[in-house]
């Protein structure tokens, strides 16, 4: 059996969320994180772009990438 540990930030939003009186609030929240995660992706890809590492090309092809997990069909 695999143990693991809280990190700094789980804990930090943990008592956050400890803190939310109402679904609209968790929401908010949800928004916020998704949010700065989105700024984040957004920043590593300008990075990227910045370097030649990603470009049109290798755009198209992230594209059509089928991301999706298989389910079977019984």
């Amino acid at each position: 059996m695999t143990t693991r540990t809280i990190n700094p930030v789980q804990l930090h939003l943990l008592e956050l969320f400890n803190y939310c009186g109402s679904e609209q609030t968790v929401s908010e929240m949800k928004d916020v994180l998704a949010d700065f995660y989105a700024k984040k992706v957004q920043q590593e890809a300008d990075r990227l772009w910045e370097e030649g590492t990603l470009y049109g090309e290798a755009i198209e092809r992230i594209l059509q990438e089928h991301w999706r997990t298989p389910y079977s069909t019984m």
